[in-house]
């Protein structure tokens, strides 16, 4: 009997992205005996160096805050595992799904949003910074593990879904895959659904950790009805829960509800349309992976009481402060001297001075503060400038309760 990938067409619907369509590798490379093509992909992004050290990045809370909040990587696990539980309902290409879900937070940089817009900062004159660009340079050119060619060359479709967003003037250097922004045309289904994937993780999963934190409290979070309607449900099934087994029903009830409703719309949609081809989904107007109007209401109800009330908390904007503090101080001791970087990193910022001048400087010294975590940063910028700033947030935390 005749092998199959695991992405055989003959369990996938028609609108799903398969190998025999795919718009292929930057480099050319044999296909390999026993694994498809996305899971190739997905191999690639598990054993990168760039995903490795998402354990050590975060998004609200500085790495060494607490064991129990979540990383960057653990993030990812959780996008992934909202995306693959979808796909399989709607006949997508889980091993595309997952592998775009894993990969999109590689150019994440230390300290999460703080870093980000520091390091943006940084480099307003030099073309800007933002994460969703990096993740694709980590992915094209900064991973640094064969012989035969730069960064994973991954296919063209987990590359499509890692970039989420661009400008037009970025769009213009990026070839195929910045057409669709020109053209305003639609990714793939599977790149569609891991967007919508991570902001359900990070919009619910923020809640748990502010929560843990002490940041937020279930009166405040009764404001939005999203959280108070799992609540209200929870405490009248069990009135004697705890208080840690509520906040994780809670938690538990606000995803399950959004991705019923994902999975729900997005099967309308596609039975409503019924796109021949992955071809057919890219030159659609608008995205068929999409919540229904009442839930997307409620989704974005409590991305907005996050927003004023989790990252503009002011132990948030304050720590914050000092970890842009770190991102700049860095930046601007690597510009001014780039062999106090390691010394694979200062040939590669001399040679980019060489062919691109300041521009090709900066954004090599960019690659590297980007590419550290949160604990590598805050050691560098105590060695280098002689001081660690205390960014480390107050909070009310579960230690002791989560440890028992």
């Amino acid at each position: 009997m005749p092998w199959h990938p695991p992405d055989s067409a003959e369990r996938l619907a028609p609108w799903a992205a398969v190998e025999a369509s795919s718009r292929g590798r930057q480099h050319v490379e044999e296909a390999h005996a026993y694994r498809g093509e996305f899971q190739r992909d997905r191999d690639r992004i598990v054993h990168s160096s760039a995903f490795r050290r998402l354990v050590y990045k975060t998004q609200v809370f500085v790495n060494h805050e607490g064991d129990h909040y979540r990383t960057r990587l653990t993030h990812s696990l959780e996008v992934a595992q909202i995306g693959r539980t979808v796909s399989a309902c709607l006949g997508l290409n889980e091993q595309l799904v997952e592998a775009i879900c894993l990969a999109h937070d590689l150019g994440h940089t230390p300290f999460g949003h703080a870093g980000q817009d520091a390091l943006n900062e940084c480099m307003q004159d030099c073309g800007g910074f933002e994460h969703n660009l990096q993740s694709l340079r980590v992915v094209d050119e900064l991973e640094d593990k064969y012989a035969d060619f730069p960064g994973l060359n991954l296919t063209f479709e987990t590359r499509e879904g890692i970039l989420k967003h661009c400008s037009k003037r970025n769009a213009r250097e990026l070839g195929e895959l910045g057409e669709r922004f020109l053209n305003r045309g639609q990714p793939s289904l599977e790149a569609q659904l891991a967007n919508i994937a991570d902001e359900i993780a990070y919009n619910n999963h923020d809640v748990d950790d502010g929560l843990r934190a002490g940041l937020l409290t279930e009166a405040e979070l009764d404001d939005v009805d999203l959280f108070e309607d799992q609540h209200r449900a929870v405490k009248a099934a069990s009135p004697s829960i705890s208080r840690r087994a509520l906040i994780h029903e809670i938690v538990r009830g606000m995803i399950n509800e959004v991705v019923t409703d994902l999975i729900d719309t997005s099967r309308a949609a596609l039975d409503k349309h019924e796109p021949a081809n992955i071809e057919t989904v890219r030159q659609a107007s608008q995205p068929m992976i999409r919540l229904s109007r009442p839930v997307l209401a409620r989704h974005k109800a409590l991305k907005k009481f996050l927003n004023q009330s989790l990252y503009r908390h002011e132990r948030v904007l304050e720590m914050s402060g000092r970890a842009a503090e770190v991102v700049r101080g860095l930046f601007g001791v690597y510009m001014n001297d780039l062999n106090a970087m390691p010394a694979p990193h200062a040939r590669r910022a001399e040679h980019a001075t060489i062919e691109q001048g300041d521009h090709g400087r900066a954004r090599a010294v960019a690659d590297y503060v980007a590419g550290m975590t949160d604990r590598y940063a805050l050691a560098a910028f105590g060695r280098l400038i002689g001081r660690a700033p205390e960014i480390e947030m107050q909070t009310t935390n579960e230690r002791e309760t989560d440890a028992a």
